[in-house]
């Protein structure tokens, strides 16, 4: 699998503080060598699911979503679906109608309010996104189930904290080097 060279720091930013401590410094790069790995193996894996249903990055997206909002009993509408997503609502609605077109979602006349239109992922997408998630959820859990309670809660902690720091980036970033 090809390794994300371009977000690649130096050892000795990702190691800040330990320069004295060259095993400190190798256990850090090899800790955020295998999230890298990680990352790259799961954006991979996502790509060939959405390859098999012959689905876009933001198709996907937004299924995962109407399947998520389904099973929360609260399904979505266009316009919520273009909050989530983060897009225009004309390009939500070709979205949908892509999306309808292919057979991968429907809309319904909502059941609680008669003139709101519900977006839901077809009963065949259900299935298929599930097929292929599925499997890769069952080996996330068997992994998982094979740590101790103490090292998920480290695990645990490690990753909140990671997406928390990414989260709380702000964009751009200054040039912290003068250009040539």
């Amino acid at each position: 699998m090809p390794s994300d060279s371009s977000a690649r720091a130096e050892p000795s930013t990702l190691a800040a503080g330990s320069g004295t401590d060259p095993e400190g410094a190798g256990r850090l790069d090899g800790l955020v060598e295998a999230v890298r790995c990680y990352r790259n193996a799961e954006s991979s894996m996502r790509g060939k699911s959405r390859d098999s249903m012959h689905l876009g990055k933001t198709d996907m997206t937004a299924l995962r979503l109407m399947l998520r909002a389904g099973q929360a009993g609260r399904p979505l509408t266009a316009a919520a679906l273009a909050r989530e997503l983060e897009i225009s609502t004309a390009a939500t609605t070709v979205l949908i109608d892509r999306l309808e077109k292919s057979g991968h979602a429907e809309r319904r006349r909502s059941g609680t309010d008669g003139r709101s239109i519900e977006i839901w992922p077809t009963a065949a997408t259900d299935d298929e996104v599930r097929s292929t998630m599925g499997t890769m959820h069952e080996r996330m859990m068997e992994i998982a189930g094979a740590l101790s309670p103490e090292e998920s809660d480290t695990i645990r902690r490690f990753l909140d904290g990671l997406g928390k720091a990414m989260l709380e980036l702000d964009f751009p970033f200054p040039q912290s080097h003068p250009k040539a």
